[in-house]
């Protein structure tokens, strides 16, 4: 076991062992991260994009976050998330990550059942290959899976789709330069997915962002930009970000939204060894 995962076992087990009573007892949210897939840096900046979640969501009462790097592996990863209320995915190729192991599937499947959260990012909710689609959607609700998956970096203005959900209070349109995944595969029917975010791509709106409230009675969010990690910086995406985790953990969100403060410095990625686009 190498050290980071030493620490992150030491760490869980003074989580899962604390005495306090049940009213006080706080949520548990995994934000999951990875090294580097092979894009240009500040580019799918996992690990150092959970890293800044964390960051973002630290004010938050009764809630603890545990950033943790799913490379390899990943061998704890079942037993962390069945002592999760939440859990964020952002990964490389993620709808296939979720399905390469039986027993993560089952306890991502075991979450859901529960009640509990799910949130995907970018590349977090992609499969190249369709027969991973099915699963992943009757969990996270949106895919962008399979050969026919589209795919196109814009400068655009965002359009929210339905401004009174919970998630979008106080989030305003921005413009950005993004990459967004689009023409995204739905659970069926798709109706019942709660559009939030779209852009207009080739002269169409696309949904990018929705909320899904789960028939097991948990909650699901999904959003396709943060290809570039500079784009953490923008406020309107720091509030739906962290009003996400809120929602899906069934928390209030302030009428006038919730506001971020971060540093500059937060927003630095480490560096990246010299790897060769994918």
């Amino acid at each position: 076991m190498n050290r980071f995962r030493l620490a992150l076992c030491c760490l869980v087990i003074g989580f899962f062992t604390g005495s306090s009573s049940a009213a006080d007892k706080p949520q548990r949210l995994l934000l999951i991260g990875q090294a580097p897939d092979g894009h240009p840096p500040g580019t799918h900046e996992y690990r150092a994009a959970a890293s800044l979640f964390a960051k973002m969501l630290a004010p938050m009462d009764r809630l603890q976050t545990i950033v943790v790097s799913a490379d390899g592996d990943w061998p704890e990863g079942p037993e962390l998330l069945d002592g999760a209320d939440a859990a964020v995915v952002f990964v490389s190729e993620g709808a296939k990550w979720l399905q390469t192991d039986a027993k993560r599937l089952a306890a991502f499947q075991a979450l859901a059942k529960r009640g509990g959260g799910l949130i995907c990012l970018h590349w977090g909710m992609g499969t190249r290959e369709a027969k991973f689609i099915l699963a992943w959607v009757e969990l996270f609700g949106g895919c962008h899976g399979g050969p026919d998956r589209r795919y196109k970096v814009v400068d655009v203005k965002t359009q929210l789709a339905t401004p009174s959900h919970p998630i979008l209070q106080g989030v305003s349109p921005v413009e950005v330069h993004e990459e967004f995944y689009f023409k995204l595969k739905w659970t069926q029917p798709a109706e019942q997915i709660t559009p939030l975010i779209q852009v207009r791509i080739e002269d169409e709106d696309h949904t990018v962002g929705w909320a899904w409230e789960r028939p097991d009675g948990g909650r699901s969010f999904g959003f396709s930009g943060l290809h570039f990690h500079e784009n953490w910086k923008l406020d309107p995406y720091q509030r739906m970000l962290v009003q996400s985790v809120r929602w899906v953990l069934k928390r209030e969100i302030p009428e006038a939204g919730v506001r971020v403060n971060l540093e500059a410095a937060d927003f630095v990625p480490p560096p990246q060894p010299d790897y060769k686009q994918k």
